[in-house]
């Protein structure tokens, strides 16, 4: 078949082809002798090709490794070629025949000049450092948007589920985070990454209700070339390679099979991956941390979740709350969710005080994504720069009452007391036209001991704390 083809060739491609001054090549038998020589190395080997066929290359040039690739008929690609003053960068080549044997080798130019390399390898690091500045940039808007800090709320709940944040984060161990739809699991899990050692890294997510079923094994684990139909030719690894010396985030891990629960497990105990279709394993170092809004408890009674691996996600266990449980948190999460909306937003200044009412009364069964999916259309109706009760959503408007009824949760003395003085700050702000030491004069403390209260209800900013004294003038 390959006569054929060799055949069919026409004699001008095949010599177009072997003297193509952009690869020029040497080539020669088992014995060394030159069979060829492209017309480009004559001025390089300062001899004709009619000269230079039918002799030994070390007759060319005494110092050709060409003999050696002979003997070890190993490949050399990239390598430095030096004839008197002159160098080159070529690739030396053993070639066999179909049995295997070493019947010739080439030597193929790959670059005229060493110093093509030098700038080759300049323009590599350019893109290596601007890839590095890029990294640092995502990895600093990554820590202001996820940061703990950044996390609004002082109720009792929000604070026990920073405290554990802090603990997970100073700890490699596994994370749980239990919550509703909408109470902020993921922005809890990058805060927690970006408080741990791993934070160098971007935290690898992977959305298990997003995956479908019988792709699960491949995404987490990857898979080798041809591993399987469709599979692609160059293979891929998984995200807990993708997550090495980083953190992995499990979100809706509840949704994983239990046949996939159970090799979960393995690799979170052993630390270990096998790509599908490999052979080998790669031991790993990643952190886990795993989210889920299903009650992973009933989930065990009825056998939908291994216990194994629940005691095994949960080494730390955080509980993000719903909204119902930190109504306190609502005025300032608001005005903090309205600083967050894009520029073409035209911002309110301010949330009246009967519509801030009915925004605490709410239960929020979406809890804050609702809550800022409410703020949005909102902002768009408030064409005066006030949000007010007529721009709420029906189902808000026709909430609970404006004060608290029997059925309204208790909410903790803590809780109380908080939300107590943050309105006496403001209102003692609002009097005085923002003024700290005349404030602080009213509320009969120390201007030093304002400026600490402040920071601790989160009054600080100048902007929010324009919003919320606004708010609180009419309350």
């Amino acid at each position: 078949m390959s006569e054929f083809f060799y055949r069919n060739i026409p004699p001008e491609l095949l010599e177009a082809l072997l003297d193509n001054p952009h690869e020029s090549q040497i080539l020669v038998d088992a014995q060394g002798i030159v069979r060829y020589m492209s017309a480009s190395d004559e001025t390089f080997y300062r001899i004709s090709r009619k000269e230079a066929i039918g002799r030994h290359v070390s007759d060319l040039n005494p110092e050709s490794k060409l003999p050696e690739t002979l003997k070890t008929g190993r490949a050399e690609i990239g390598r430095l070629f030096r004839l008197g003053t002159k160098q080159r960068i070529i690739a030396r080549i053993p070639l066999r025949d179909r049995k295997g044997n070493i019947v010739g080798a080439v030597g193929k130019l790959m670059f005229w000049d060493p110093e093509k390399i030098k700038e080759l390898v300049r323009q590599v690091e350019v893109l290596q450092s601007r890839l590095d500045y890029y990294e640092k940039e995502l990895q600093q808007a990554y820590r202001s948007r996820y940061s703990l800090e950044g996390i609004v709320g002082e109720s009792a709940p929000i604070q026990e589920a920073k405290q554990i944040a802090m603990q997970a984060a100073a700890s490699d161990l596994p994370v749980l985070i239990v919550g509703e739809t909408g109470t902020g699991k993921e922005i809890f899990a990058h805060a927690i990454h970006q408080l741990s050692a791993r934070r160098d890294r971007p935290m690898v997510r992977v959305n298990s209700a997003a995956i479908p079923r019988e792709l699960f094994e491949s995404e987490l684990f990857g898979y080798e070339p041809g591993a399987f139909t469709g599979a692609s030719p160059k293979g891929k690894p998984g995200k807990f390679e993708l997550a090495e010396k980083s953190t992995i985030f499990l979100d809706e891990v509840a949704e994983l099979p239990v046949p996939l629960q159970a090799k979960l497990l393995r690799v979170i105990q052993e630390r270990e991956v096998e790509r599908i279709g490999g052979t080998r394993t790669l031991n790993l170092d990643f952190r886990v941390i795993a989210a889920t809004n299903r009650d992973l408890k009933v989930m065990l009674s009825r056998g939908e979740f291994r216990h194994d691996l629940y005691y095994r996600l949960n080494t730390f266990l955080l509980r993000t709350p719903p909204l119902r449980q930190i109504r306190a948190d609502i005025p300032r999460l608001a005005y903090h969710l309205l600083s967050l909306m894009p520029d073409h937003f035209k911002l309110p200044r301010r949330i009246e005080p009967e519509a801030m009412r009915h925004l605490t009364a709410y239960d929020w069964p979406g809890n804050v994504r609702e809550l800022r999916s409410v703020l949005e259309k909102a902002s768009s109706l408030a064409k005066d720069g006030s949000i007010r009760e007529k721009h709420l959503p029906m189902e808000i408007r026709n909430g609970p009452a404006m004060n608290p009824g029997p059925d309204e949760p208790l909410h903790t003395l803590k809780d109380e007391l908080a939300l107590a003085e943050r309105r006496a700050i403001s209102h003692a702000l609002s009097l005085t036209d923002g003024n700290r030491t005349e404030a602080a004069r009213l509320l009969g403390i120390h201007r030093t001991g304002l400026y600490q209260k402040l920071k601790r209800h989160g009054l600080d900013g100048e902007q929010l704390s324009r919003r919320i004294v606004d708010h609180f003038r009419h309350v």
